[in-house]
């Protein structure tokens, strides 16, 4: 590897531990080249989505977000030079180069940020299911890629199960993050589901709205996103020991923290919830142990997320 692609993953690497809360715990458990390509495929969809998080308007948003589209098109063509001045382009063209994955599941992550970025709202579930397979299924489907098991790339529904655990993870982050949403004036839980337990009106203060049923969204949404989870957790046993294990503390991250929003559902809207730096390294330390992944299968099979 040339120095300055290596100086590209570096800064990827950089990116990918100063800002991923959860998803660095995971790829910590990945031989080198692999968590070099999953800090590449981080660094560029950390950039997608805070053009789609930030105070630029909308028009300055959607040409930065085209101008996305153009890098993974020179990433698709191979026209990425390694003296390119975005280390970005570079890592995730290299990573292209070195891993099968799908450069079109990032143009659905862009698809799902011009979503937030024209205030879209979902009136069901299905509705949202596409916005949730556009940010973080399309993450399940790249890493998958990059993890490129034998097994997994064999097996007809493996892409599913990938697709399904990004779905499972991203209607936690909604969850956790329903206050903090709703003070940038997104809305993302579907509206029927807000109707039906009386949270039609959003979540603006550190309480629930009058009258509303609001333990019971939580729960309606939690068991939903469990669901998913067992589905998704059928990925593991085509993967090999070391993404298994990344699959399984990531996954693991966010099953305890949908566990605490669970026991509390008013504590999203009190402040952020969140696991402490010594939880998420245990449940890393058990997913390369197979722990996790022993215990999730055994529940699954038993019918239980």
């Amino acid at each position: 590897m040339s120095a300055p692609v290596q100086a590209a993953y570096r800064y990827c690497e950089a990116v990918t531990g100063q800002q991923a809360r959860n998803f660095a715990y995971g790829i910590r458990l990945l031989p080198a080249g692999k968590r070099q390509a999953m800090s590449a495929l981080y660094a560029l969809s950390r950039r997608v989505d805070d053009i789609g998080d930030g105070t630029l308007d909308t028009a300055t948003k959607e040409a930065r977000l085209k101008e996305t589209r153009v890098l993974l098109d020179r990433v698709r063509k191979n026209a990425v030079e390694e003296d390119d001045t975005d280390p970005v382009a570079v890592a995730l063209s290299d990573t292209a180069r070195r891993f099968p994955i799908p450069i079109d599941a990032l143009d659905e992550l862009i698809d799902g940020v011009l979503m937030d970025v024209h205030g879209e709202t979902y009136e069901t579930w299905d509705e949202l299911r596409v916005y949730c397979r556009c940010v973080a299924g399309a993450i399940g489907r790249l890493s998958l890629g990059v993890f490129d098991s034998g097994a997994a790339l064999r097996s007809e529904r493996a892409f599913e199960y990938a697709d399904t655990l990004g779905l499972a993870l991203q209607l936690t982050n909604i969850l956790r993050d329903v206050r903090e949403d709703a003070g940038n004036g997104r809305t993302y839980l579907p509206a029927e589901d807000l109707a039906k337990f009386g949270c039609a009106d959003g979540f603006h203060s550190s309480t629930p709205p009058a009258g509303s049923d609001f333990a019971g969204l939580v729960h309606f949404e939690a068991r939903r996103a469990r669901t998913l989870f067992a589905e998704g957790y059928r990925l593991l046993p085509l993967l090999d020991r070391r993404s298994g294990a990344c699959v399984a503390a990531m996954a693991g991250i966010y099953r305890r923290l949908l566990d605490r929003i669970e026991r509390d559902p008013e504590a999203v809207l009190r402040g952020r919830v969140s696991l402490p730096g010594r939880e998420k390294a245990y449940v890393a330390v058990r997913g390369l142990s197979g722990l996790d992944a022993r215990h999730i299968s055994r529940r699954t099979s038993r019918g239980r997320g």
